[in-house]
């Protein structure tokens, strides 16, 4: 994919799947909702869950977001790159201008224009280091 069909499929696409190092070493995989600014992919996860433990113990990351049905219509993006968690833990809403344009973009998203903190998640920006993508549907023949 270009950089510009990347970033649309990243910002229409819903749902990930994020791979962690589990505390014995072994690989966690769990889907979660997530938004794209652009540069940065934005996880919000519920603090008490395996993945955050995970990940406040080893940060790096590795997410995909693929699409399709049948084997000519596969598409996906794999994101690699380190955890930040960003804002405080878990997230009451404190005002913080770095996460305005994650959360405007979650809430357009998922909520209806209204994003509701429980208290229960916090926010995670993953800067990729690498960027790997594919669109079966350009494959010919």
């Amino acid at each position: 994919m270009s950089q510009q069909e990347r970033d649309a499929f990243l910002t229409t696409e819903r749902t990930c799947r994020v791979a962690s190092v589990g505390g014995d070493g072994s690989p966690h995989v769990t889907p979660l909702w997530f938004v794209w600014d652009g540069t940065s992919l934005w996880l919000t996860s519920i603090v008490q869950s395996q993945r955050w433990s995970d990940l406040q113990r080893d940060n790096r990351v590795s997410v995909i977001v693929d699409a399709g049905s049948e084997f000519m219509e596969l598409r996906g993006v794999e994101l690699r790159g380190i955890a930040h968690v960003v804002g405080e833990v878990p997230r009451t809403g404190e005002p913080l201008p770095d996460l305005d344009a994650p959360e405007r973009l979650f809430a357009d998203k998922y909520a209806g224009g209204n994003l509701r903190h429980d208290g229960r998640h916090g926010w995670l920006r993953i800067a990729p280091e690498k960027i790997v993508s594919w669109d079966f549907r350009k494959l010919t023949g």
